[in-house]
């Protein structure tokens, strides 16, 4: 059987996998094999990060409407079944939004769940 050297296509693969380890440190970026390792597991990250950063966000942003909505003398459960029947088409990023940016709103619209 005839050898067959690879020649182009192993230096595309190899190329592409460096081009997606520029910036890491060390040989993490510059040896094939540790680049290879570090960019198969940075995918991986980046693949659960992509989810998880939505979970994220929304913690984030129920903490918030929660403070908020306590200072306002309500709990975070009672605000959003208020808002609920009174139909108050608001999501919960807006509704951090509003209890960061403007207060004053956030409360008209505590005192639109209340009643």
């Amino acid at each position: 059987m005839a050898r067959v050297k690879r020649g182009n296509v192993a230096r595309k693969r190899r190329n592409k996998i460096l081009r997606l380890a520029r910036g890491f440190r060390g040989g993490n970026g510059t040896l094939f094999r540790t680049a290879n390792q570090r960019v198969m597991k940075a995918l991986c990250n980046a693949y659960r990060d992509r989810r998880r950063r939505k979970r994220d966000f929304r913690r984030l942003w129920i903490a918030r409407i929660n403070a908020a909505a306590r200072i306002n003398g309500v709990s975070y459960s009672r605000l959003m079944g208020g808002l609920k029947k009174a139909d108050v088409r608001l999501n919960r990023k807006m509704l951090a939004q509003l209890a960061v940016a403007d207060p004053g709103s956030f409360t008209s619209v505590v005192t639109a769940a209340k009643s």
